[in-house]
């Protein structure tokens, strides 16, 4: 297996999604499973946002329930995989080479945005993860830099990951929306195009040019972490979709592997890009 890891945006949809795999999390375990393991995984959640970039260095991170309101069985998850302090120091370091100031945090755990989706891709939690924050000011650029930054990783066998959501609209979430809307579909079907042909400029603009983006992503946090994984892979080089269908009429499920094109089986199916 080619030793050199590709990267991943992952949508990692509302916390139930630990208790509800669902197609999405069918999708993403076999993911896993074709990948192989890596060294260690370092992940960008929207759930951590800082001032600056900050590097998650706690050698044994704790499962962080940072949400209310939702069944009592979820609160007793536990995703205890290990944390990597050498490799939160040259991520760090990494990220300073690039003009891109980072700090170490000690006691940093995994917030809901890296460990939920962790679950279903690597259930043993053997896998070292180091959690990475997000910029309260980060901007589309900004993303792709701190995925360019990280990008070195994937020659030592880490897997750069970004947690996010391919649509994110809470109002329409907790409001519930009529079954079928449209608008997520389309605007899912606009990005997995400009995946598939690698149009990192189509991509970096999305959020003003896309089908009904303003509805998809009233705010760009979680749109974000799929500019870290794109800005952390190879250009030229190709993806897989893992379509996870779309929840609650809108809340897109789709994930993608940058760099790799993978064959996965998922309930007797073949995915690939």
């Amino acid at each position: 297996m080619d030793p050199k890891m590709p990267a991943l945006f992952v949508s990692h949809g509302a916390p139930t999604f630990a208790l509800e795999p669902g197609l999405a999390g069918a999708q993403l375990a076999a993911a896993g499973r074709a990948l192989g393991k890596p060294r260690a995984i370092v992940v960008v959640s929207p759930h951590w946002m800082t001032r600056g970039i900050e590097v998650g260095a706690a050698a044994r991170p704790e499962t962080v329930h940072d949400f209310g309101g939702f069944p009592r069985a979820l609160y007793r998850l536990q995703y205890p995989a290990p944390g990597a302090p050498e490799l939160a120091e040259r991520t760090a370091q990494l990220l300073r080479d690039a003009g891109l100031p980072a700090t170490l945090d000690s006691e940093r755990g995994l917030d809901h945005g890296a460990w939920v989706p962790l679950m279903h891709l690597f259930p043993q939690a053997d896998v070292p993860v180091v959690p990475v924050s997000l910029p309260v000011d980060a901007d589309a650029a900004g993303a792709y830099a701190l995925g360019r930054a990280l990008a070195p990783l994937a020659a030592q066998g880490v897997l750069v990951a970004g947690s996010g959501s391919l649509t994110h609209n809470l109002y329409e979430f907790r409001m519930g929306h009529e079954e079928g809307a449209p608008h997520a579909r389309e605007f899912s079907l606009w990005i997995r195009q400009a995946v598939l042909d690698g149009d990192r400029e189509r991509l970096l603009h999305a959020l003003e040019r896309a089908p009904h983006a303003a509805r998809a992503h009233p705010t760009a946090e979680h749109f974000l972490p799929l500019l870290v994984a794109l800005g952390a892979s190879d250009e030229g080089a190709p993806a897989t979709v893992l379509d996870g269908g779309i929840r609650d009429s809108v809340l897109a499920m789709e994930s993608y592997v940058f760099g790799r094109e993978l064959a996965i089986a998922v309930e007797g199916q073949e995915v690939a890009a």
